[in-house]
């Protein structure tokens, strides 16, 4: 006898209800920023705002209740995956080369900065709950989840926190990961709105009255030679479509890849390199979406292909929408169980507290030193980024650079793929830092010297500058 699903089984809803009240909370968080001059001058995010409006709600109905109103692996799933889908959209659009020595310079020190950021950010927490671990017994490798928090966001701290608590025992593992993003988000308003009132004293900060504007000319919306906006499938629908055929093929990539873990029966792989499979699913999802990209760019070589299929202002709505959605997800998720335990929150807040002063400071100090010209801007943005997301970056800097007229919003941008290459020692890190604390230890000490090659690095470009000048 086949079970067949009735429409008004809660299961046919569930997803669907679950987005209404994420996408609900975003809504009511947006009119309460823009009616409540608080929250307006703290700037931060709308969705940020849903996500603890969420985070409520459902701690309010579980006290009532007994029960939980959200499956929560459907928010789970969409704080994973919102961040790879997102990723996607952005490596499918058209970023235009810089050209000009000073250009690929600073774009390659913003990267610099990125990386020795989340080293410092590592640091900090390793030292703080090692320290912990000997004095209350709290999760000694708890605070290498400060960069992935603060410098990632949610989605891989979530992804993080998850495999750590799978994989190594960290029991509340997910949430304290969430909970760094989720304090992330309040340290990047809360510095960023200390120093635009520094800015303000100096003049720098933009006219609140001056009008906002945004160029939706013909030019920004599409260019020549695309797809038309309508025909038999929609513009916007073939977009949808390259991203999330693309997120399908990188789960093939992945699946492959970790079955050959298994297969191969190595300790190293089952334990240590799966879980950094799964757990860098944007990395595998930037990895499709180039060789569909290329697979395009060859189609028109040979004339296969005739048209572009990709819109770049559609696409950035398509990310805007993903990162969105992953960050009031990412905070509605967080178990409010879990600040019940010592071990749990003091770590928490004193890793949360650190990593926010450390990288203002950082950021700061090198924004100065090494971005002459646009240092506040270029301070604003990655400070931004570095706590909260590139988009809290960008809120900040357009309280500042309304227009972007300085290189700030496209060094951020372009520096990601910098920032993989050199980064990726310490996401190899990720994988064994919590496999004892001999190698919690030797972790540690990797990150210092790492820190110590991205200094020099840094240092060695203003060297090279000065030689040139004179």
């Amino acid at each position: 006898m086949t079970t067949s699903i009735q429409f008004w089984d809660f299961e046919v809803w569930n997803f669907l209800i679950t987005l209404s009240a994420l996408f609900g909370a975003m809504l009511i968080a947006n009119g309460l920023r823009r009616s409540i001059p608080f929250l307006k001058k703290s700037l931060i995010p709308s969705s940020v705002i849903g996500g603890f409006l969420m985070l409520i709600f459902i701690g309010v109905y579980k006290a009532i209740a007994k029960t939980t109103p959200f499956h929560t692996v459907s928010i789970e799933s969409l704080t994973y995956h919102g961040l790879g889908l997102g990723i996607v959209a952005m490596t499918f659009q058209n970023a235009d080369k810089r050209s000009g020595k000073e250009s690929r310079r600073d774009v390659f020190n913003s990267s610099l900065l990125t990386v020795s950021t989340y080293l410092v950010q590592g640091i900090a927490g390793l030292c703080i709950t090692v320290t912990l671990f000997y004095l209350i017994g709290s999760w000694a490798q708890s605070g290498i989840l400060l960069p992935m928090g603060y410098g990632q966001g949610p989605g891989q701290a979530f992804n993080w926190g998850t495999t750590y608590m799978n994989q190594n025992g960290f029991e509340h593992g997910s949430s304290f990961g969430l909970s760094v993003a989720a304090c992330g988000f309040l340290a990047a308003s809360i510095g960023g709105v200390i120093y635009l009132n520094i800015a303000a004293k100096r003049g720098k900060l933009r006219d609140e009255n001056a009008e906002e504007k945004e160029d939706l000319t013909a030019a920004v919306i599409t260019t020549r030679g695309e797809i038309p906006l309508s025909e038999s499938l929609d513009k916007l629908t073939v977009q949808f479509a390259l991203v999330f055929v693309s997120y399908g093929f990188a789960y093939a990539i992945m699946y492959g890849a970790s079955k050959l873990c298994d297969l191969s029966g190595v300790g190293l792989l089952v334990n240590t390199v799966k879980p950094l499979i799964w757990g860098f699913n944007f990395l595998f999802g930037m990895l499709a979406a180039t060789i569909v990209k290329a697979f395009f760019k060859v189609g028109k070589k040979v004339g296969f292909v005739h048209r572009s299929y990709t819109n770049d202002f559609l696409l950035t709505r398509i990310s805007g929408l993903m990162f969105d959605l992953m960050v009031v997800a990412s905070i509605a998720s967080i178990d409010l169980s879990a600040f019940r335990y010592r071990e749990f929150w003091v770590p928490l807040l004193l890793v949360c507290v650190a990593g926010g002063v450390v990288s203002y400071f950082y950021v700061r100090f090198v924004s100065r030193r090494f971005f002459p010209g646009y240092s506040d801007e270029e301070f604003l943005v990655m400070y931004g980024m570095l706590t909260g997301t590139v988009s809290t970056g960008l809120i900040l800097l357009r309280e500042i650079d309304p227009l972007f007229k300085t290189p700030a919003a496209n060094n951020v941008i372009y520096q990601n793929l910098w920032s993989i290459l050199l980064g990726a020692p310490m996401l190899l890190l990720l994988g064994v830092v919590a496999q004892s604390m001999q190698m919690t230890f030797v972790t540690l000490g990797a990150l210092v010297l790492l820190l110590a090659l991205m200094l020099v690095l840094l240092f060695r470009s203003v060297i090279f500058r000065k030689k040139a000048k004179a």
